[in-house]
């Protein structure tokens, strides 16, 4: 019997990889993260429970890439969806698309999805791996069609709103709804409500943001801030009445001796 090929082993090591990657998304999409271990997934993927370890340096790190992978995969097939995209609005078409399919995702897949959104906020934190490249590569793709000048920033900037979406609509005890998301989603980039695959409860308006800030009304000094009273002027009724003077009186008279006597 000859050795396998270079090819055939790289191909056997491929298929195996994506077996425990597969695994670990039933698994824990079934019974959460605590519940799986290790060797629940490799024998659900019917590898050796060695062969884990083989491939991925730990359990939260093969989740990431089991759900980046499942991320990549839902996002590939709504843009391949027939009608295929095209023409001048084909960007905003797949933009519309890419958004949809990962909402739609937080809405399949809650108990898978909180807990990679968990994983991702650990020390270990956001993990590069092929999968995470297929998923970027997909997005940032997606992004240059729809137009954008600065494809690097702006995919950044769509992943960041992409995942404060999926926490928003995962996030226990006030989650919001996921057709209110999609409608300031759409808003942003200017997508009309029918593109992509719109919700059956129909468009949602979008949030109000908050009234505007008035100014306060000018407090008041207290008393001893205000200084001295001001001076009153005569009131609009003095004013119009014409001033009389008191009349002019002569002096009484300088009486002689003679005179005063008399008044005596």
């Amino acid at each position: 019997m000859s050795p396998r090929s270079p090819s055939v082993n790289e191909e056997l090591r491929r298929r195996s990889r994506e077996r425990l990657l597969q695994a670990t998304v039933e698994l824990v999409d079934e019974r959460g993260y605590e519940a799986t271990t290790l060797g629940d997934i490799a024998c659900r993927a019917g590898s050796a429970r060695g062969l884990i370890s083989y491939y991925f340096p730990g359990k939260r790190q093969l989740l990431q890439s089991a759900v980046h992978r499942l991320m990549h995969h839902s996002l590939q097939a709504a843009l391949d969806r027939e009608p295929v995209p095209a023409g001048e609005d084909a960007g905003r078409e797949r933009l519309a698309r890419a958004i949809d399919a990962i909402l739609g995702l937080a809405q399949e897949r809650p108990l898978l999805m909180r807990t990679h959104m968990a994983g991702i906020l650990t020390a270990e934190g956001f993990i590069q791996c092929p999968e995470q490249q297929r998923l970027a590569f997909l997005l940032r793709d997606t992004v240059e069609r729809y137009g954008t000048e600065d494809a690097d920033t702006d995919y950044r900037l769509l992943r960041a709103l992409l995942m404060g979406s999926v926490v928003a609509v995962l996030l226990p005890g006030a989650p919001m709804p996921a057709a209110r998301l999609r409608a300031e989603l759409f808003q942003r980039y200017g997508l009309d409500w029918e593109l992509g695959t719109p919700p059956s409860e129909g468009p949602e308006p979008p949030l109000e943001g908050p009234p505007p800030l008035q100014d306060p009304p000018p407090a008041l000094a207290p008393p001893s801030a205000q200084g001295p009273p001001p001076v009153l002027g005569p009131s609009p009724v003095q004013e119009s009445l014409p001033v009389q003077e008191p009349p002019v009186q002569d002096p009484p008279p300088v009486l002689g001796r003679e005179g005063a006597a008399a008044e005596g």
